[in-house]
C-alpha cells in the first residue's frame, strides 16, 4: 500500500454492505464540509450510488494514493491516480474503487446542498469490474 497524507482509519463497517471488498473510512470533518478519508484495498468498489439533493449537493472526490476506477451510468469508465479530481453532480448514478491490482485513496468531499441524501443501488458485479481492467490493460 502507497504512503498517504491522512491516517488509513478504520474497517468501513459502517457502510460495508455498499461495497465489494474491504474499504477503510476516517471522517477528517463533519462539521461545515462532510470530509471522509476512503482507502479502498485492490479490488474493493462500492455500489453504484446516487447523491440526491433539493439544490446543490453532490460529491468532490480528491484522488490522494494508488490507482482507481470512477464511472456515471452509461458511460465509460476513467481510470483514476493520485492527482486526480472528479466533480459528481447530484443526481448522477456513479461508482468509485480501486483497481484490482492497487490500493487506492481519495478524499471524499460531500458539497453542500439542501435535503441531501445518498440513495445506495446494485452492486457493480465482477463482470463489469473485470473488464475494465482488462480493458484498460489492452
Amino acid at each position: 500500500m502507497e504512503a498517504t497524507i491522512f491516517d488509513r482509519g478504520s474497517e468501513n463497517t459502517a457502510y460495508a454492505q455498499y461495497f465489494v471488498g474491504q474499504s477503510y473510512l476516517k471522517m477528517l470533518t463533519t462539521r461545515g464540509v462532510v470530509i471522509g478519508n476512503v482507502t479502498f484495498e485492490p479490488g474493493c468498489r462500492n455500489n453504484w450510488h446516487i447523491h440526491h439533493a433539493a439544490s446543490g449537493g453532490g460529491q468532490i472526490l480528491l484522488c490522494t494514493a494508488g490507482r482507481g476506477w470512477y464511472q456515471e451510468w452509461g458511460k465509460p469508465a476513467r481510470a483514476l491516480k493520485a492527482g486526480d479530481v472528479v466533480e459528481i453532480p447530484a443526481g448522477v448514478k456513479h461508482w468509485h474503487g480501486a483497481a484490482k491490482d492497487s490500493w487506492f485513496t481519495h478524499l471524499a468531499v460531500e458539497v453542500p446542498g439542501t435535503d441531501t441524501r445518498n440513495e445506495w443501488c446494485e452492486p457493480v458485479s465482477d463482470e463489469e469490474y473485470q473488464r475494465l481492467d482488462t480493458a484498460a490493460q489492452s
